[in-house]
């Protein structure tokens, strides 16, 4: 098997080489030729942990594998980030395994690629404010994305924690945006687009905040409980969403299911807009793009990163 540790991520794998492969697995997805596997999810009970897998098959790439990883909230006493996961690769013909990959880095680039797509289909014509809600580890990489797939004028953004938004600050300075620290009420009146990455298990951003024509990248909500959004907000809006049975179970649609506000067969997939069976935006309502984060997405940058390894010839091979 081929290892590329987490070290070598960085230096292989780009956001324009992410943001091609989670688009082409959005649209395996829409045509049926890619299924994701039921996921694990489970708090350990230790560490204030979740921890789980997430697999799939794309019968168009075969790519056949599985990320194993969670969220500790603790890490940062140990010097590591919260997310921890690594992603296996299996020969599709023999069922050998072929790779293990640091799914760290991957994992950020992955999710903010998604975000970036649904962007980039849904976001309302002649957008120019990027609304950030959250400020962790992700939404920098969140905030370049979301600039390469649409030319924003300035961003704003709001924390729990305040003293975080030097991060949003100084990314978007590095992007040449200027940007404001804001209220949420203030972001969800004045952004076009919205990306919310939290690990909030409660209602953050509220229906009465946002007026539209807005499109919201709700990342966050990705475990049972989890919540960003009034399930008012996601009532009101189309909503996509990468994979319809994760929405309704443990993304940010499980709470306005639960409340017999929507009907899971009014959720739309994100990769039929990108196919074209699905024309997206219809002109000035909310759009909001459930982004639960699917296996399928990890394989594709994982097998991605595993080539541009070889052809480097950095990856290191191992006889198991």
């Amino acid at each position: 098997m081929l290892v590329v540790a987490e070290n070598q991520i960085a230096g292989l794998m780009t956001p324009e080489a992410a943001f091609d492969a989670i688009e082409a697995v959005f649209a395996a997805m829409a045509r049926r030729k890619a299924q994701n596997f039921p996921v694990v999810r489970e708090a350990l009970g230790h560490e204030d942990a979740l921890y789980g897998f997430k697999g799939g098959f794309d019968a168009d790439a075969l790519t056949l594998g599985l990320k194993a990883g969670g969220y500790w909230p603790n890490n940062q006493k140990h010097g590591l980030i919260n997310h921890q996961s690594t992603v296996f690769l299996f020969d599709a013909d023999t069922g050998r395994v072929s790779a293990a990959v640091g799914g760290n880095l991957l994992t950020a680039l992955r999710t903010a690629a998604a975000s970036a797509v649904s962007i980039k289909y849904l976001a309302p014509k002649g957008a120019k404010v990027l609304g950030m809600i959250g400020a962790g580890h992700q939404s920098a990489f969140q905030l370049r994305a979301a600039a390469r797939a649409h030319a924003f004028e300035r961003v704003i953004g709001w924390n729990p924690h305040p003293e975080m938004l030097t991060r949003l600050a100084d990314t978007a300075s590095e992007l040449g945006l200027p940007f404001e620290a804001v209220d949420l009420p203030t972001l969800g009146a004045q952004a076009d687009v919205i990306i919310s990455i939290t690990s909030s298990f409660g209602p953050l951003l509220m229906d009465g905040h946002v007026a539209g024509p807005t499109h919201i990248a709700a990342m966050g909500t990705d475990t049972k409980g989890k919540q960003e959004l009034d399930p008012a907000l996601v009532a009101r809006a189309r909503v996509f969403t990468d994979e319809i049975a994760q929405s309704v179970s443990i993304g940010e649609c499980q709470h306005a299911i639960a409340q017999g506000l929507i009907a899971e067969e009014t959720i739309g997939e994100l990769g039929a807009v990108v196919t074209g069976d699905n024309p997206g935006r219809a002109g000035a309502e909310v759009t909001i793009f459930d982004g639960t984060g699917v296996g399928l997405q990890d394989l594709a940058v994982a097998a991605a990163v595993v080539e541009l390894a070889k052809q480097k010839g950095v990856a290191q091979k191992v006889d198991i």
